[in-house]
């Protein structure tokens, strides 16, 4: 067991032998949007996007799956089928799973890949100067509660929808092909969590840049509005004792850190000797990328306003 219960990470490891490494992570969840199809997709991605952030290409998976008794077939059917087209994008195979009644519907998958035991990537390899790129907006947590509670723009959903359906393979692939060592994705504990568990991994510290952090279209007004989920307000709760904000952070920014992803994207700690390489080829290969702060020596994560300087960022204008 290479990964396992110690340390906290997104999957489980198991070398097989001297140049293969077994991934398993699972996960599922309650619909984040309406569409049954989508849903389906966003589930998938999201259970998929445990293996990318370990480095692992997957190659098997299984539905987890729980619905109502009333929940139409038609519905089930899309969900089954929108999890197997994003499976099957991923160059995986779906090979059957299991089901269960429950009061409300949740869908996800286990999902097995494979990596190499000498370059996997971890949460805890991070060192002072390494810069932080994360490769999807946030804002989803927000945006999909105000969808729930009737005051989401349509607009606003279907660009929450189509981040939350892109898998982190490209990313994933280009970290490796890099030599990266750390990395995890952005979900439920939201980006100050999950750098929170970056940063306790690697024995270091943290400062982001609030302005350099992109946020999905509509997302502030909707924290700013009340529309912010429970598991938002936990994280908040649970990991804001370890971080200090610049007095000039605002409540709303200060809420979007913390918000609760759905398939976000990865959180990468480049090294400065590699950070050229990477930002050219996320460029030449379209993928979005954003520096947005910087591994320290410390224990602290640091919220500062601004930017971070002399990056720039290469995707869609997102705040």
């Amino acid at each position: 067991m290479l990964v396992g219960l110690g340390a906290p990470d997104d999957a489980a490891v198991w070398r097989l032998d001297a140049r293969r490494a077994l991934v398993v992570t699972t996960d599922f969840f309650t619909p984040v949007v309406d569409d049954p199809f989508d849903f389906g997709q966003i589930a998938a991605a999201n259970a998929l996007s445990d293996l990318y952030a370990m480095g692992a290409q997957p190659f098997l998976a299984l539905n987890v799956l729980m619905v109502p008794t009333d929940l139409p077939t038609e519905a089930v059917a899309a969900i089954l089928r929108g999890g197997a087209e994003k499976v099957k994008e991923a160059g995986a195979v779906l090979a059957g799973g299991h089901s269960v009644q429950d009061r409300e519907p949740k869908y996800g998958l286990v999902a097995l890949g494979m990596v190499d035991p000498d370059s996997f990537l971890t949460k805890g390899r991070a060192s002072p100067g390494d810069v932080l790129v994360l490769t999807k907006p946030i804002g989803t947590g927000v945006t999909s509660t105000a969808l729930k509670n009737g005051r989401a723009a349509e607009g606003d959903v279907a660009q929450a929808v189509d981040w939350m359906k892109r898998l982190n393979a490209v990313a994933g692939r280009i970290a490796l092909e890099n030599s990266l060592r750390t990395a995890t994705d952005v979900t439920g504990f939201g980006l100050l969590g999950h750098l929170s568990e970056m940063a306790v991994a690697s024995g270091c510290g943290a400062e982001l840049f609030v302005e350099s952090v992109p946020i999905l279209g509509g997302a502030r007004r909707y924290a700013a509005g009340g529309d912010v989920p429970g598991g938002t307000q936990d994280n908040r709760r649970h990991f804001g004792r370890a971080i200090e904000f610049d007095a000039s952070v605002d409540d709303v920014d200060r809420t979007l850190l913390f918000d609760a992803q759905t398939s976000g994207g990865l959180l990468l700690a480049v090294p400065q000797e590699r950070l050229a390489g990477f930002l050219t080829q996320a460029v030449l290969e379209g993928l979005p990328h954003w520096p947005l702060g910087r591994i320290i020596e410390g224990k602290i994560i640091r919220v500062r306003p601004g930017k971070l300087e002399d990056l720039p960022a290469a995707g869609p204008e997102a705040r």
